[in-house]
């Protein structure tokens, strides 16, 4: 582990990649410190939530995992009718058929990714964070590796931004600037979102988030362009290639507008479980989103062992963005050597834990037949085609 006993306040600190991660870092390393409520509370709604599932190895880590011994927080959902008081009247029309769950009324929510993200970027600028984005300025090409250590990075212009410390948290793309010893794994999930209209999106307003870890969730529209945003469930989806010279595979990242024609159908499977009035719209808006997975679902939040400036932090395993509050403390920890000793215990660089093909492990996620997929090889065969108009959440 790399000595912290140079840093100062003067320190140059270079985060790669800012997403949920990098962003959250740069907040809690700007010079007047964290203001976690001013930032967040207004994207945060406390709606409460709906696990369940509907076949019975799922149902069993529902009731086992999900809720456990704190059962006396929840109400169990047993029949259609129950899930339909969850909500108001005409939101939940369907049967639910083989579904069983539990319905949490506070303490649980959801937050709006986009306008959450946005504050912390606009946050993190206004306390003096310097944020070098588009292309070719901010795309970054690679590591400067120099004398066994890594000195910062280099961009597509040809520029090279020189640091003390280098934070890699570049999420599913952090492979592509640095051998991770086949501890990650790009994943991807799916999301779509269907058009509503105004009207529709009060009566759907302020909704408990309905998840179903056989079929998917959705939440309620966003009030400024009254489009609902569902996922359909699965173990995930991947883009193995083969390096020269890699001992395995490895899932290459990339970026597509449109979501597996298979997918969608999991969407509509899942709206007329539940709300069926609404199974049959078009969908206004799709992406796939990638997910940096390690195989016992464990952050990897640590120096790297052999280049001292160099902070790994990856490994969101799909869980990444409900810890946006929090998780650029533990980095911000990691770099000046006072993370905790049980999260550095769990966070550590560990090749060794990795030594086999761990790539097609659905690692205990459910839907899709609870198999991890390969995304279509062809542009276009196999996908959607959405013609998107106007801003989307």
């Amino acid at each position: 582990m790399s000595s912290t006993s140079y840093l100062t306040k003067e320190s140059k600190i270079l985060i790669v990649g800012g997403g949920t991660w990098g962003c959250s870092t740069a907040l809690h390393l700007a010079p007047q410190g964290w203001l976690h409520d001013p930032v967040f509370k207004p994207y945060c709604h406390d709606t409460g939530y709906v696990i369940s599932a509907s076949t019975p190895k799922a149902i069993k880590q529902v009731v086992e995992e999900d809720v456990g011994d704190k059962i006396d927080e929840f109400t169990p959902l047993n029949t259609a009718e129950d899930f339909r008081e969850t909500m108001p009247e005409g939101v939940l029309t369907g049967d639910f058929p083989g579904w069983k769950g539990f319905y949490k009324s506070e303490g649980s929510g959801w937050v709006h990714a986009r306008k959450a993200m946005t504050a912390a970027f606009e946050e993190s600028k206004r306390l003096g964070v310097k944020f070098i984005t588009g292309s070719p300025e901010g795309e970054v090409q690679s590591l400067i590796f120099e004398d066994g250590d890594v000195k910062g990075a280099k961009t597509a212009d040809g520029k090279e931004h020189r640091a003390d410390r280098t934070i890699l948290s570049a999420g599913a793309s952090a492979e592509l600037f640095l051998d991770f010893e086949n501890q990650i794994r790009a994943t991807a999930w799916t999301l779509g979102h269907i058009q509503m209209t105004p009207e529709e999106t009060q009566l759907y307003k302020n909704l408990p988030v309905l998840f179903n870890i056989n079929k998917g969730f959705f939440m309620e529209p966003d009030e400024d362009v009254h489009q609902l945003k569902m996922c359909d469930e699965h173990p995930g989806y991947v883009n193995w290639m083969q390096k020269p010279g890699a001992k395995f595979p490895q899932s290459i990242p990339f970026a597509k507008h449109q979501i597996p024609l298979e997918s969608e159908r999991r969407m509509r499977d899942f709206l007329r479980d539940t709300m069926p009035q609404l199974a049959d719209r078009p969908l206004v808006h799709a992406r796939i989103c990638w997910c940096a997975d390690t195989y016992d679902r464990n952050f990897l939040i640590t120096y790297h062992p052999r280049h001292p400036s160099l902070v790994i932090a990856s490994g969101d395993c799909g869980t990444g963005y409900k810890h946006i509050t929090s998780i650029g403390k533990f980095i911000s920890d990691c770099m000046e050597g006072t993370l905790e000793e049980r999260f550095a215990k769990f966070w550590r660089w560990r090749p060794e834990k990795f030594t086999e093909f761990w790539g097609k492990d659905p690692l205990d996620r459910f839907g899709a037949d609870d198999t991890i997929m390969d995304l279509p090889t062809s542009d276009t065969e196999g996908w959607t085609n959405i013609k998107e108009n106007g801003s989307t959440l």
